[in-house]
């Protein structure tokens, strides 16, 4: 079994953690993003996985080499020119040689893939899609299917008086290799909102594999924050908290015994906490220096950040290597682009 992940994305909504940093590369729980997609996918017997690349693609292939860490084979196409969701799945049809998987790379998911499969090759489909239930599914493409799944009608983003189900796209495909012979070469082309329709109003069979486990699009910083709240809380398999406190330390860090700490909070590798200082619901990446009586609250710190003494930082995001002055206060609703020094 074959998977392509769809890296390539330039994740606007997630800046300035993405400015110099691949999406699929931001930290959860202080490993990169990409290795829970990778791990899920070797644990259910995919070992051959390609890697759909557009912006910044040096940085994952340097951190992940040829994948065997993991135990799966790694293989990167690059795209020149982004062609949408289709178009980077056809850009690597020259290496799909039978039934594959194909991923967004910015969904964390508790997704069964052995299932999914399982129920593809059961209906005889040409593609199957993830489906998952979420409390408010106006902001989402909603899928319609009869009592045995099989796709009847897409609704983009519906109007209240449209919404007929609570089942939204999941981002997790299972596909046949004919299909990459109905998208277009070299034009941009949406899975979901052309290829998609094209094969169910053509008569092909494209069914739709339900589940309720945990699933979390990483589309914004809130999203980020409230997954590492939901996983430091045990609501995924994938991670079983080790205290009731929620909080993650990465190695070689100096947290000063005054200092405290309210969960959530995930504190990366090699970063100094001062006295006094207070850290709540907020991730820090890595190598970040708090000085003293720093308050940091409901907030993202990038790589190698500097918050010196007296200053605070609540309800924002800090791209990496910014500088916060000594009693500087960087308040709600703030982006602070990387390198700047701010207060």
């Amino acid at each position: 079994m074959q998977a392509v992940i769809l890296v390539g994305g330039q994740a606007v909504r997630l800046r300035p953690l993405t400015t110099n940093t691949p999406k699929s590369m931001v930290p959860v729980l202080n490993r990169p993003f990409l290795e829970y997609v990778i791990w899920n996918l070797s644990r259910h017997g995919v070992k051959e996985i390609i890697l759909a690349q557009h912006h910044l693609a040096g940085p994952i292939e340097s951190y992940l080499g040829n994948g065997s860490q993991f135990g799966v084979r790694l293989t990167y196409v690059i795209e020149e020119e982004a062609r949408g969701t289709a178009g980077a799945i056809k850009n690597v049809e020259r290496y799909i040689s039978g039934t594959f998987l194909a991923l967004n790379g910015d969904i964390f998911s508790d997704l069964d893939i052995t299932q999914m499969v399982r129920f593809h090759k059961e209906q005889n489909a040409t593609a199957t899609i993830a489906l998952v239930p979420v409390e408010d599914p106006s902001a989402y493409g909603l899928i319609e299917a009869d009592l045995v799944g099989r796709v009847r009608r897409f609704v983009e983003k519906p109007d209240p008086s449209e919404i007929t189900t609570n089942l939204i796209n999941a981002g997790t495909y299972v596909l046949e290799p004919e299909v990459l012979a109905q998208i277009p070469s070299g034009v941009p082309v949406s899975i979901e909102r052309e290829t998609y329709p094209l094969l169910v109003s053509s008569g092909q069979p494209v069914y739709a594999f339900s589940f309720s486990g945990y699933w979390m699009d990483v589309g914004t910083s809130e999203k980020y924050l409230q997954l590492h709240s939901d996983l430091l809380a045990g609501r995924s398999t994938w991670y079983t908290p080790a205290t009731d406190e929620r909080i993650l330390i990465g190695e070689g860090c100096n947290i000063y015994p005054t200092a405290q700490l309210i969960g959530p909070v995930v504190i990366g590798p090699g970063c100094i906490v001062g006295e006094g200082s207070i850290i709540e619901n907020s991730v820090l990446w890595g190598d970040v220096r708090l000085g003293n009586r720093v308050r940091v609250q409901s907030s993202v710190i990038a790589d190698n950040c500097v918050l010196n003494d007296d200053s605070s930082v609540e309800n924002a995001v800090l791209g990496d290597h910014v500088t916060v002055i000594a009693g500087g206060r960087v308040g709600s609703g703030s982006d602070v682009e990387s390198g700047k020094t701010v207060g």
